[in-house]
């Protein structure tokens, strides 16, 4: 007897008599809804639930769902029903299947045709699978359902799962990966390959992580029937799409001078370079490689911190001009703050005191007429505080609330709890440069969160474009040569304890449209060790370029 409808009224069966009354038992539910809880199961992995539906599975039941999606590498997969296909005795016979020795494919052997039945009558109800993965996937099915023990069940062959199966056949997904695109220097060149400097290809490695998808692009993929090592049919494909190389602003040029700089000093030290009026990081050096201390690095800033702290004092109404007190040692708060050498500089003006980078001045003038609120808001003007997303990992600046008058004197010359890194103060530098802050960035701009610069005050870039420039002609780096139109700002900042704790020297400048930061871990006085490395960075890139 054939099924001829799908209808959900149960099919009936000889009646069974009980208590001298005959009764006519039925068939509950339809295919369709066992079908649909088939699928359902399916689409949630639960394979229990699949085996409960299925008439007489066989004991690798589980096993054909497990590897079908371990196969396909699959990260989702749903199946509904679409409809029914009415009854059938099963497939049609593959023509190149011997009933007695299995299956015998060939590259064009029915790859998905065919029922999805093979096994008596029953009724067919047709689903759509719609699979996730290296290729999404999409592949219409079938499911027989046949009468067991008064309820629907699925009549499973390897055939319920795809219609191209049959034992000693799989369906897999092969990936080829996409190659890698490049990442280049500002002009074009390469600069992932092995001879790039060393503190570059630092800098790449960690590009190709943070632009790992948008430098790989998507790998290529296909669908394959197989048998054994045999490809019977491709089933379905996705092409790769490449990767889009990365121009970053790396300025080889630049980054040759400051790896040149550096070869000689036997500390752990960085140069940072980048240009002012766009905020693009043109060299970032570090000798030893290993850590990115240019970007990474957190130190005291010590006296290049006089920068900010003169800007809030010229925007509060001091002239360049204006003369200070500068004694050798001042008592502020209960601590005694001192110059370099306990040199006493009498009153000079505040463009001589910058020069020679008198603690005892800035310590008093930040307690006398700023407060740390005010110096606070000025340095959140530089950067403090603030995010830094060149690109790449990058360490913010820190300028915690002054505690007490001691905590704000230390503050203002770079000292006590104010942490920096080259990167910051090289944009500190490059914001009297250009007159704005800006946002330091390794790569277009596009890329990143958005930034904007944050413009100085007129009278505060006048100012300080008078400061820095006496630091080299006669301030505490003027023994230094360096190259005609340089200002900067020298630092020793102090670290750890004792009566004379060890520092890391500083200098950051300015140069036309070039703005850097040179760090030299206890590397002592900064006029003596990190000023003599800016003029030779300065002095090589001069050489390099010709200016």
């Amino acid at each position: 007897m054939r099924l001829k409808t799908l209808a959900a009224v149960a099919v009936l069966v000889p009646a069974a008599t009980i208590g001298g009354i005959a009764w006519a038992l039925r068939t509950e539910g339809s295919p369709e809804e066992t079908a649909r809880d088939f699928l359902a199961a399916w689409s949630r992995q639960d394979y229990p639930a699949m085996r409960a539906l299925a008439a007489g599975p066989p004991d690798d039941f589980e096993r054909w769902y497990r590897r079908f999606r371990s196969d396909l590498k699959l990260s989702g997969a749903r199946f509904e029903v679409t409809g029914t296909a009415g009854t059938g005795n099963g497939p049609e016979a593959d023509p190149k299947d011997d009933p007695k020795d299995g299956p015998k494919d060939g590259p064009a052997a029915d790859a998905t045709g065919g029922s999805a039945a093979d096994t008596g009558d029953g009724t067919a109800v047709r689903f759509r699978a719609r699979l996730e993965g290296p290729v999404d996937w999409t592949y219409d099915g079938s499911l027989t359902l046949v009468e067991h023990e008064r309820t629907w069940r699925v009549s499973w062959t390897p055939a319920a799962v795809h219609p191209g199966l049959r034992e000693g056949r799989r369906i897999k997904a092969v990936t080829v990966e996409a190659d890698q695109a490049p990442v280049l220097a500002a002009d074009g060149a390469r600069i992932d390959a092995a001879s790039a400097p060393g503190s570059v290809q630092q800098l790449v490695e960690e590009l190709k992580k943070t632009y790992r998808d948008r430098l790989t692009g998507t790998s290529s993929a296909r669908i394959e029937l197989v048998r054994g090592n045999t490809t019977l049919a491709t089933l379905a494909t996705a092409e790769a799409k490449p990767g889009e190389e990365l121009r970053t602003t790396i300025d080889l040029r630049v980054h040759r001078a400051a790896a040149d700089a550096l070869r000689d000093v036997d500390k752990p030290a960085s140069l940072v370079a980048l240009r002012p009026s766009t905020g693009e990081i043109l060299a970032a050096a570090n000798k030893p490689g290993g850590f990115n201390r240019a970007l990474l690095g957190h130190y005291p800033p010590g006296s290049t911190f006089k920068v900010v702290t003169a800007s809030a004092l010229v925007a509060d109404g001091m002239t360049a001009g204006e003369r200070v007190s500068c004694p050798a040692e001042q008592n502020i708060g209960g601590f005694p703050f001192h110059n370099a050498g306990f040199k006493d500089y009498g009153t000079p003006s505040l463009r001589e005191a910058f020069a020679h980078s008198c603690n005892t001045t800035f310590g008093r003038l930040s307690v006398d007429r700023l407060g740390g609120r005010r110096l606070g808001e000025v340095a959140g003007a530089f950067g403090f505080e603030a995010p830094v997303e060149p690109g790449v990992p990058a360490v913010r600046a820190k300028f915690p609330a002054p505690k007490d008058d001691t905590d704000l004197a230390a503050a203002s010359i770079g000292q006590g709890r104010v942490l920096t890194s080259p990167l910051n103060m090289a944009t500190v530098a490059a914001a009297i440069a250009d007159g704005s802050w800006r946002p330091p960035r390794l790569v277009d701009a596009s890329l990143l969160p958005p930034g904007r610069p944050r413009k100085l005050e007129p009278g505060v870039v006048r100012a300080l474009r008078t400061l820095m420039p006496a630091v080299v002609v006669e301030g505490t780096a003027s023994t230094v040569s360096f190259p005609s139109g340089t200002a900067g700002k020298t630092g020793t900042a102090e670290y750890g304890s004792g009566e004379e704790p060890p520092s890391h020297a500083w200098f950051i400048g300015y140069r036309g449209d070039l703005a850097f930061a040179v760090v030299v871990e206890d590397g002592g006085s900064g006029s003596e060790t990190a000023a003599p490395i800016a003029a030779r960075f300065l002095t090589g890139l001069a050489d390099l370029t010709g200016g």
